[in-house]
């Protein structure tokens, strides 16, 4: 064996994990990738200083876990050799093969493209991921145990970077482990990531589960033991086990249903394996017979499964001691499917094929990019991830039985594009249970639905739908009606919209100049004509609130009259000493102001910028305003050298993004922290973010850096804060 496989520790546990289930012909495949990707990150270490090479290797060991084949573990090892070493796919194609350069370049982030915001750029790449996935599903496998070991391994990164990645982490990469049904990863990962959005939170959760430590070891020890006396008298080979339910799982149920640790019925559960169908429901009457169960509280997904494939018996019962706890009953194979979902085919050996099975269930990768091409604006995609992809589901059913999965929060109007395009635009009205209902109303698990139809062909939808479906299905199908139907009145629409807009940001212009400048947008946006970029704005393909901001610098660059440039002279010596306790190097007896976009604040790194006619503008060194060199810049002797007095004293405004759970009594508590720590408050205020979450922006008077991170300390402590921001840094 190669001396470098010898000496590295992390690789030979790695090797001997695979001994026993790979062939010496796999073996050599995963040998030659872990040599290539260790000689291209030998130069190259982590954050936390560790060598590179540990990373892919962490992210190896987990697929090996999960059983995948050698294909993915040799890709595993070399997913960050294209996009961080000189390795070229090209390079691994010819040594590796097709298949496994696929898996690599899957995973591989896009590399220089040309886009504006983080959230296109995190877009597009979950748009790549997506499409390699929806031709391999080994590509999701590898990137959700990468990312796993990433999060087990943020202590090292900036608090700013580490919610972040927790955010994106609970909203996407969590959703799509639950979708193809690997427990064991998504409910790591959401426990990662609300440690990090929320600690007070997770530690409490902690704190309770550790209270009921012993005494919940031996509760479940003794229902274990009671049910397999009982159970083992008819069905012999059951096996038996216990669990406490994920903190996260307790988390969403106290914090998003407003419940108390002790109100939550399912912190603990038995689960019964066992060898049959039949035997699924035989235990489920001893259970029946032993304990009371809850009303309301069982579930039959044996007959209906999840949409994850997951299937089991659940039942809530009482014990003994007034404690309730629930019952999980299944088949080995539905448990094996229960833990690695898809990735149970390559564990069990059951092959990719399955009668075509194996692929049905993958069906939803492919509906979710179909929803994509009606759509403009690529930040879509994040939202349609959020949205249809959350943990929970709702099983309504048609009159004809039939059922229909759909996510929570679902309205009849989602239910009927899910049945049907020519249904949901045909709709007028429908029923839930015999009873007529409005538009808008959400559907339940276990509801039959009936949706009412116009026998007038020419019926279709209300633009007013958009802003109640909750599926991007039904949003997709509905914009695209307006797109193929309503041309005329989409250019009409799409036009005022413009024209309101415009006037709102004063923007003029002839009517010669406002077609030229239209239809330069447009190229932009992938439009051949001004109509076509009217028509998209109309139908809702294209959200000009978000282009309003560049189609406003646009027009300041075309039609601004541009200011007399003048030479500027600065002189080394002389410098310019501000009341507000700014020294300004090069320039005597000028005007400083302190710039909007940063804020300043004492202990800030800072520099000035020489404005026409407003004296010097002092911005913050990490302002997004400074450019990076300055020495890029298009007129860089602007840039000038300042820096704070030591005897500085003001008082300075500075602005707090405060990211919260949307919660009675957090603005009270946010500005009783603020009162009792002697801060002036000057101006707050509240919008809404796309998870249903609060972002609270709150201006304050501090007298530096250290004081306003003292004000973040605290603020960060309050129960329900995710995270706290300067605003502009």
């Amino acid at each position: 064996m190669d001396s470098e496989i010898m000496n590295n520790e992390c690789y030979k546990q790695l090797r001997d994990m695979l001994a026993d289930s790979h062939t010496p012909e796999e073996l050599d495949v995963v040998d030659r990738a872990f040599l290539l990707a260790n000689e291209a990150h030998k130069d190259q270490r982590r954050i936390s200083g560790d060598p590179y090479i540990c990373h892919p290797i962490e992210v190896a060991k987990v697929l090996v876990r999960l059983g995948m084949d050698s294909q993915s573990v040799a890709a595993a090892l070399l997913h960050d050799t294209v996009e961080d070493t000189d390795i070229t796919l090209d390079m691994i194609k010819a040594d590796f093969g097709e298949d496994i350069a696929f898996l690599v370049d899957g995973v591989t982030k896009l590399g220089k493209v040309p886009l504006s915001t983080k959230e296109e750029i995190q877009a597009e790449n979950i748009r790549k991921m997506l499409l390699a996935m929806s031709r391999d599903i080994r590509v999701i496998i590898i990137k959700l145990a990468d990312r796993l070991h990433n999060m087990r391994t943020l202590g090292v990164m900036r608090p700013q970077k580490i919610r972040d990645i927790s955010l994106e982490t609970l909203e996407i990469y969590a959703p799509i482990a639950h979708r193809l049904g690997i427990r064991a990863i998504k409910e790591e990962l959401e426990d990662l990531a609300i440690r990090n959005l929320d600690p007070v939170a997770y530690k409490d959760i902690e704190d309770s589960i550790k209270k009921k430590g012993p005494s919940s070891t031996e509760f479940l020890d003794k229902i274990k033991s009671k049910i397999k006396d009982r159970v083992t008298a008819i069905v012999p080979n059951a096996n038996i086990s216990g669990r406490i339910k994920s903190v996260h799982g307790i988390y969403r149920k106290m914090y998003m249903q407003n419940k108390n640790f002790d109100e939550i019925y399912d912190i603990f559960a038995v689960r019964v394996i066992v060898d049959s169908v039949t035997d699924c429901y035989n235990v489920l009457g001893v259970v029946h017979d032993m304990y009371k169960p809850i009303i309301g509280r069982f579930k039959d997904y044996i007959s209906t499964p999840k949409p994850n494939m997951y299937q089991s018996l659940h039942t809530t019962v009482i014990g003994t001691e007034g404690i309730p706890f629930e019952v999980q009953i299944r088949t080995w194979e539905m448990h094996h499917t229960a833990e690695y979902g898809v990735a149970a085919h390559w564990k069990y050996k059951l092959g990719i094929s399955d009668n075509g099975k194996f692929e049905e269930k993958l069906t939803w990768v492919r509906q979710l990019l179909e929803s994509q091409k009606e759509s403009e604006s690529v930040e879509d995609i994040i939202q349609t991830i959020k949205s249809d992809l959350v943990p929970d589901d709702v099983l309504v059913y048609t009159p004809k039985g039939d059922i229909i999965t759909l996510p929570a929060g679902s309205t009849v109007i989602d239910f009927a594009y899910a049945i049907h395009s020519a249904v949901g635009n045909r709709m007028q009205g429908a029923k839930v249970d015999g009873r007529i209902v409005p538009i808008d109303y959400k559907v339940n698990t276990g509801e039959i639905v009936d949706i009412i139809t116009s026998s007038n062909p020419n019926k279709g939808p209300s633009r007013d739908w958009l802003k109640i479906v909750r599926t991007s299905e039904a949003r997709t199908k509905i914009r695209s009606w307006f797109k193929k139907e309503r041309r005329e009145e989409n250019i009409a629409e799409g036009k005022a919209e413009i024209e309101r807009e415009f006037r709102r940001n004063f923007i003029r212009l002839s009517e010669e100049e406002l077609q030229q400048f239209l239809l330069k947008i447009a190229v932009r946006q992938h439009f051949a004509t001004v109509d076509d970029f009217y028509a998209a704005i109309g139908y809702g393909g294209i959200v000009l609130i978000k282009l309003m901001p560049r189609i406003k610098d646009e027009y300041n660059k075309q039609f601004k009259p541009e200011e007399t440039k003048l030479p500027i002279v600065t002189d080394p010596k002389k410098v310019s000493r501000s009341k507000e306790g700014v020294i300004v190097e090069g320039i005597d007896n000028c005007l400083i102001k302190f710039s909007r976009c940063c804020h300043p604040l004492p202990g800030d790194p800072i520099v000035g910028f020489i404005t026409r006619g407003h004296g010097v503008s002092i911005h913050t060194q990490s302002c997004t305003n400074v450019p990076k060199p300055i020495s890029s810049a298009s007129e860089p002797e602007r840039w000038i050298n300042a820096r704070w007095d030591e005897s500085v004293k003001s008082d300075f405004r500075s602005t707090l993004d405060i990211y919260c759970l949307d919660r009675v009594g957090m603005l009270a508590d946010i500005s009783s922290v603020l009162a009792n720590m002697h801060v002036m408050i000057y101006d707050i205020a509240i919008r809404n973010t796309k998870d249903g979450r609060n972002q609270l922006s709150v201006t304050i008077t501090v007298n530096g850096v250290e004081h306003l991170n003292s004000v973040t300390a605290k603020i960060g402590k309050v129960n329900g804060v995710l995270g706290v921001e300067r605003s502009g840094i």
